[in-house]
C-alpha cells in the first residue's frame, strides 16, 4: 500500500487512539493500515509500510486477531496470510466496545459487587461502600445500556446512531412537558 501523506496521518493518529482503546500505538497504527487498503494486506506490506519489524507486525496481528478485527485470507498458490478488516467500521466499533467491556468494565463490577458485599468496618467503610454502590449501579446501568445496543443489527444501530441529535431533543421536549403538566397541577 502507497503511505501518502494523507494515509499516513490517519495512521498515525490511529495508532494515538488505538493506545486509548486498549492496544499500543504499533498495533493501532497496523489497523488503521489495514482500514485503508483497499486489498488485504501481508505481514510484509505491513511491516515494510510502516518500516516495523516482522516479529512486532506478527504479534501486533495476534493482538487484532484476539480482538477479532481482522479477517485472514489465504492466495491460493502463495503460502502468505493477507489480513483486512473483519466488518464495516460499525462493526469495528461494535468490537471495541465489546472488547472494553470485557477488559474493563466487567472486572471493575465484579470487583465492586465484592466489596459491597462485604460488611464494614467503620464510618468511612459504610460512606466508601455508599459511593462504590452509586459507581456500580452507573456501570452496571451503563453494561445493560451496552448489550442492548450490542445486540441491535446493524441496520437499527445506525438507525439509533443517526437518532442521536433527535433523542436529545426529545427528551427535551419531554421534560419541558413534564414541567408544563406540574405547574398546572400546582395551580390547580
Amino acid at each position: 500500500m502507497q503511505m501518502t501523506p494523507m494515509i499516513e496521518s490517519f495512521v498515525l493518529h490511529f495508532g494515538e487512539m488505538g493506545s486509548r482503546w486498549g492496544f499500543n500505538r504499533t498495533v493501532g497504527q497496523m489497523y488503521g493500515l489495514i482500514v485503508l487498503s483497499e486489498a488485504p494486506l501481508s505481514a510484509n506490506d505491513i511491516s515494510s509500510a510502516l518500516s516495523i519489524s516482522r516479529g512486532n507486525v506478527s504479534m501486533g496481528l495476534k493482538e487484532l486477531q484476539s480482538w477479532q478485527l481482522v479477517r485472514v485470507h489465504h492466495v491460493p498458490g502463495d503460502r502468505k496470510e493477507y489480513f483486512s478488516t473483519a466488518g464495516s467500521i460499525l462493526e469495528m466499533a461494535r468490537r471495541v466496545m465489546i472488547e472494553r467491556k470485557r477488559r474493563e468494565v466487567d472486572p471493575t463490577l465484579t470487583l465492586l459487587r465484592d466489596i459491597i458485599l462485604e460488611a464494614p468496618s467503620s464510618e468511612g467503610e459504610v460512606h466508601a461502600q455508599t459511593k462504590m454502590r452509586e459507581i456500580h449501579d452507573l456501570l452496571e446501568s451503563a453494561s445493560l445500556l451496552s448489550d442492548e445496543i450490542q445486540s441491535l443489527s446493524i441496520e437499527s444501530l445506525q438507525t439509533l446512531i443517526k437518532l442521536g441529535a433527535g433523542v436529545g431533543k426529545l427528551l427535551e421536549f419531554a421534560d419541558k412537558f413534564r414541567s408544563n403538566k406540574d405547574n398546572e397541577a400546582y395551580h390547580d
